[in-house]
This record gives structure tokens, sequence and C-alpha cells, in this order.
């Protein structure tokens, strides 16, 4: 078992090393400690002989080597594909309800990832409608709609963290 004070000391460690996180195991204690994520990591272990160490994660770019620079003859692409509208780009009608998030989490747009959206653009709710999900420490919250209408913009992408008070939709009341 650890201290309180050995629990704090990893903590630091992982905060001041920036590491993703640390999991350890003693004698039926288990401790992870998540820390800073990077959109593109490599795992590194190394072994010991008593205990394994912690995985560090090292950034892909600083292991990767730089890319050669294109030739001349390199044809050009034809054209680049249009960008898409981003949902935190549509601009709601005036009078729109906008739904917000209630807690900070991770946002989810149907139940599980095999089954459909709970809600599309387009589609018409009813006041108490379950509109998604914020997933928040492992409690998965189910966000209800607060009027009738029509939904016109779902802002956050499937499985995005949100803040408290994030735009999540907007709905034209009916």
């Amino acid at each position: 078992m650890l201290t309180f004070e050995q629990i704090k000391e990893l903590i630091e460690l992982v905060a001041s090393h920036q590491m993703s996180g640390i999991e350890l195991e003693r004698s039926g204690f288990r401790l992870k400690v998540d820390g800073y994520k990077t959109a593109e990591t490599v795992h590194v272990t190394q072994a010991a002989a008593v205990e394994p160490a912690p995985t560090l994660a090292v950034p892909v770019a600083a292991a990767r080597p730089a890319a050669p620079a294109a030739s001349a003859a390199t044809p050009e692409p034809a054209a680049a594909p249009e960008p898409e509208v981003a949902n935190d780009e549509i601009e709601p009608p005036a009078d729109a309800s906008i739904m917000t998030s209630p807690i900070v989490g991770t946002f989810y747009r149907s139940p599980n990832p095999e089954a459909p959206a709970f809600v599309e653009v387009g589609d018409v709710v009813t006041k108490g409608q379950v509109l998604c999900i914020v997933e928040a420490m492992k409690l998965m919250n189910e966000i209800e709609s607060d009027v009738d209408g029509e939904v016109v913009g779902i802002y956050p992408k499937n499985a995005q963290p949100v803040e408290f008070g994030e735009p999540l939709f907007a709905i034209k009341p009916a």
C-alpha cells in the first residue's frame, strides 16, 4: 500500500514530466494516474527485475525522421476537396433554443457505437426526449431536450470532450 505522500509524488512526477500516465499495482492495490494526452504517441516500456516500470509516452514527431523534400517532378494534386463546414460554424436561427452541457465530460450521440444517433439535424424532438449522453467519471448522463421543436444544429462531434456550458444542440421551438 502506498502512503498519501507517495501517491502525491507520483502525481507530481506525471505532471512535471508531462507523461501520459502511470499505472502501478502492488499486493492487490492498484493505482492509475492519467496525465497529458497527445494526439499521436509511441509507447515505450522498460522491463525491471522486480516490477515493471511505468509506460512513458514519447511524441511520434520526436521519434520520426524528417520527411524528404518533394521532387520537382512530382505532379500537383488535381484539386483540394471542399472543406466541410464545422458544426460550430453553423449559425442557428435567431429563435433557436441552445441546449448546453450541464457538466464536463465526453459527448456521445448514441447509447453505444453500433446504435444509431439519438437525434439528427432535422429531427423533431419533444420535451424530455434524450438527445445525447455526456459521460463524466464513467457515469453516463442522459441529456434531455428542454423544449419541443426541430433540431437545427448539433455542435460537438461524437466522442468529443465538452465543457460545462458548451453548446450541444440548437433546437427551433415548435
